[in-house]
């Protein structure tokens, strides 16, 4: 792949979140923050309802989850946070990984009195979920993850080729470099989070073990045409405890999947009528029934 064509990847990455962002206008939140593991982290409650907390993408904030945030908000009440460095969260002098985020997830709850909540994650916010199954179980009661990897063997050829090539100047340009401008309480500092990030998609990942303890339910969302192959999304499901044949007489498993048709990873979550009809019925536990009445 040539430079100019990464740059162009690297570029539509974004845009469909940016562009839903524009799109989808809603009512100014009121905002707030909390101190969680040395940073300030900013997060917006909207909604009623059994407790559900929001994590975004990498370069992404809760402007750029809008589409759906007002949707799940309709049935729960949401927490959507901006995770370390992002949007109006500070950054602190710590990588960008999984299981910290997943800690700052979980410190997030504490501070502001949440036992157990639903999570709801992509991408980046997806591999945090899943994070926060593995290291504070207590704390999910069931996870929605889509597009996810749970091992870097999972990634898609091409984008496992474009993971070496990417430099901080590819993204200074890109619309996610505007909207951390207009966010960040320190402007200036894009490219140390494009530093951490790229270091984040370098960062081995290696979790089969880990996640065959998880006893979490999982729905697990992805685009046949997704960052991962479909191989690794049904391994995934597979160490969840899916794949089985229903019409037995038995319960199904408690982890669902989901493959949305003609979807790269950025369009997954464009799709939100898509979306919810797959989240709602597996929040509330409601299973499709069959001829045999299972």
């Amino acid at each position: 792949m040539t430079i100019a064509r990464l740059t162009l990847a690297l570029a539509l990455l974004a845009t469909p979140a940016m562009a839903d962002a524009q799109a989808a206008p809603r009512r100014p939140a009121v905002g707030h923050r909390v101190q969680v593991n040395g940073m300030r982290m900013y997060y917006e409650v909207s909604g009623q309802g059994e407790p559900l907390i929001v994590l975004h993408g990498a370069y992404m904030n809760i402007r750029t989850m809008s589409a759906i945030v007002p949707r799940l908000a309709r049935t729960h009440k949401v927490y959507a946070l901006e995770l370390q460095g992002h949007g109006r969260t500070t950054d602190i002098d710590r990588p960008i990984t999984y299981p910290n985020l997943a800690d700052d997830v979980a410190a997030f709850m504490d501070a502001v009195g949440l036992q157990k909540a639903d999570v709801f994650g992509y991408s980046m916010g997806a591999g945090a979920g899943l994070q926060l199954a593995i290291r504070h179980p207590d704390k999910v009661n069931k996870l929605v993850a889509a597009s996810v990897a749970y091992d870097s063997a999972g990634l898609q050829p091409e984008f496992k080729a474009m993971i070496p090539q990417m430099t901080v100047d590819m993204f200074l340009q890109m619309p996610f470099a505007a909207e951390y401008r207009k966010l960040s309480p320190t402007p200036d500092s894009f490219p140390a989070l494009v530093r951490k990030l790229i270091a984040l998609e370098r960062e081995p990942m290696s979790w089969r073990e880990d996640l065959k303890r998880v006893k979490t339910p999982v729905l697990i969302i992805g685009g046949d045409a997704d960052g991962y192959t479909l191989e690794h999304l049904v391994s995934l499901f597979r160490l969840l405890g899916g794949g089985v044949m229903g019409d037995m007489g038995k319960p199904l498993p408690a982890s669902r999947l989901a493959i949305l048709p003609a979807t790269s990873h950025t369009a997954v979550i464009t799709q939100v009528d898509l979306l919810m009809g797959f989240i709602e019925p597996f929040l509330k536990g409601v299973t499709p029934k069959g001829f045999f009445g299972s």
